[in-house]
């Protein structure tokens, strides 16, 4: 008798890392939106952020979101907001352990708003992939002004 094979789809190194953000993203605090964003440099994960309160504060899932109760839309007032962005969280956590991000990509559930783009620039990344869109155009101008790639997969 003959084995019957079953055929295995392996997930693309794109598919691979934008499942690891979206896992990332299930550890978000935030009530309106949970973001997952894992930076990768040659195949190998670097570090990954989600959006929350900084280390030892209350998260929004504990005391309530300022914004909501502000009715703030997304995409604005980024400033009125108790939480980090997932990219940030991953920039800070490469940075708190000493490891350069310089030249890496970074795989996020969402595209990132003005503030992350500026910092993602600053940090030396050179791609980022997206499952999501985000309501920044200023973000995607300042992506592109600075030559890096975007993909939304």
């Amino acid at each position: 008798m003959k084995k019957s094979r079953t055929i295995h789809k392996r997930p693309t190194w794109d598919e691979y890392f934008l499942e690891m953000a979206g896992l990332v993203a299930k550890r978000s605090t935030c009530l309106r939106r949970s973001v997952g964003a894992v930076l990768v440099r040659e195949k190998r994960i670097l570090a990954t952020g989600y959006n929350g309160a900084p280390s030892g504060l209350k998260h929004c899932v504990e005391i309530g979101c300022i914004r909501q109760q502000l009715k703030i839309p997304s995409g604005e007032r980024h400033e009125l907001c108790r939480a980090l962005h997932a990219e940030q969280n991953a920039l800070i956590q490469a940075c708190l352990h000493g490891i350069s991000v310089k030249g890496a990509t970074l795989y996020a559930t969402n595209q990132p708003c003005v503030i992350c783009a500026k910092m993602l620039i600053n940090a030396g990344i050179r791609e980022i992939v997206i499952a999501e869109g985000y309501p920044d155009k200023m973000a995607m101008s300042f992506l592109r002004q600075a030559k890096i790639r975007i993909r939304k997969i």
